[in-house]
């Protein structure tokens, strides 16, 4: 399992906009379309990563606290699905049905939202506020398979109840450590 850390875009980037097909419904979705009234949450994720299988169960049970609160959830694959076909969008689909994701799980097939997003690995999660700034990127918190530490979700939300209560986010993040994205 390779341990790949985030990039950690700078603080107060503007999030890139997109167009990408959702493997949920089907259809086509903007960003801005899709952002949430109070904030928005961006995970790269994927299917196959054990560091994403460690964390699927709090970022289901994040987006259920969160999303009634105003902010959105939006997950991304953006893996090369040539070399790492259980990747794949009908594969996606099935994730996230199997997961209870009820947020979309969008395909970046030509990997450009990826690399707008500096984004290096799985998961990656980037917090934006309600005018698309970045406020947090990193770590969900210090669990990781195998470490022993127990899943919290606390730094995400951490950082998340501070944007609802308009408090200052801390700025001290953890990069987050995962699975390489998977390159074409």
């Amino acid at each position: 399992m390779a341990r790949t850390p985030s990039n950690m875009l700078p603080l107060g980037t503007m999030a890139p906009n997109f167009k990408l097909p959702d493997t949920i419904s089907d259809k086509v979705v903007a960003l801005e379309n899709i952002k949430g009234e109070k904030g928005t949450l961006i995970m790269f994720i994927c299917n196959h990563c054990p560091f994403v299988k460690h964390v699927n169960s709090k970022i289901v049970e994040l987006a259920t606290t969160y999303q009634s609160k105003g902010i959105a959830f939006i997950a991304i694959s953006s893996n090369d699905i040539v070399n790492y076909p259980q990747d794949a969008p009908k594969l996606m689909k099935q994730t996230a049905s199997e997961e209870k994701y009820s947020f979309p799980y969008l395909f970046d097939e030509s990997q450009k939202v990826a690399r707008a997003y500096e984004a290096a690995c799985t998961p990656d999660f980037y917090l934006f506020d309600n005018e698309l700034k970045l406020v947090y990127r990193g770590q969900l918190d210090d669990s990781r398979p195998g470490n022993g530490i127990p899943l919290t979700g606390l730094d995400l939300s951490n950082a998340m109840d501070s944007l609802l209560g308009n408090k200052p986010i801390n700025p001290v993040q953890k990069p987050s450590i995962g699975c390489n994205i998977k390159w074409k």
